[in-house]
């Protein structure tokens, strides 16, 4: 992963909170960025400074739910977490359903958000570990010619080697080269972590259909 340190993000049209949770998260050793708006964000960030974000539900202009369609549209991996009022429940629920990882109502416990801190950050962690493995295995997929990629395909399914040759018109010999092949450019040794990463390609192939 990304081995730059991480940074909380804070994002909160009021100048007093902003300064509060940069004290806050600063006396624990936390790298802190306070952006005044959700624009400011995304004027300044890039994408590529792990963390997580603490961001106000209700901000003028860009409130919290456009900035977060915002990550989603441009990928960015990057765990939110919503702070509101009472009176904005709904719209934190709504948002969690988006893809944020947690909301604290105002007032909230500092210890409380410190904690639910120190988990999207973890989860940043394993989120940009996950990204890392991925593009492992996109690029792995990449050496596979087009008659390896038709037979891992059909080993993935579960069908034996007798059958895939049947298949395809060729001899069982030759569908064990194939699938030797695949599991060594893969870098596989065994065909449940085949069917693994095989899952995954699929997924990540049809989510940015």
């Amino acid at each position: 992963m990304n081995d730059r340190q991480q940074t909380v993000f804070v994002v909160d049209d009021d100048q007093a909170a902003r300064e509060s949770l940069r004290w806050l998260l600063e006396s624990v050793g936390h790298q802190v960025c306070c952006p005044a708006s959700a624009l400011e964000f995304l004027e300044s960030y890039d994408g590529s400074v792990p963390g997580c974000l603490v961001l106000d539900v209700r901000m003028p202009g860009m409130g919290g739910l456009e900035l977060q369609n915002h990550l989603l549209e441009r990928g960015w991996c990057l765990p939110v977490i919503l702070v509101t009022g009472h009176g904005d429940v709904p719209m934190a629920v709504r948002a969690m359903k988006a893809g944020a990882v947690d909301f604290l109502e105002k007032p909230y416990n500092d210890q409380v958000l410190l904690e639910r801190i120190q988990r999207a950050l973890e989860l940043c962690r394993q989120r940009s570990h996950d990204h890392e493995k991925l593009a492992e295995f996109q690029a792995s997929f990449q050496h596979l010619t087009l008659r390896e990629r038709e037979v891992a395909a059909l080993v993935v399914s579960g069908k034996a080697n007798k059958v895939i040759a049947i298949e395809l018109g060729l001899s069982p010999k030759t569908i064990e080269v194939h699938r030797a092949n695949v599991m060594f450019k893969m870098r596989v040794k065994s065909l449940p972590e085949l069917v693994q990463i095989w899952m995954r390609l699929e997924k990540s192939s049809l989510s940015q259909e």
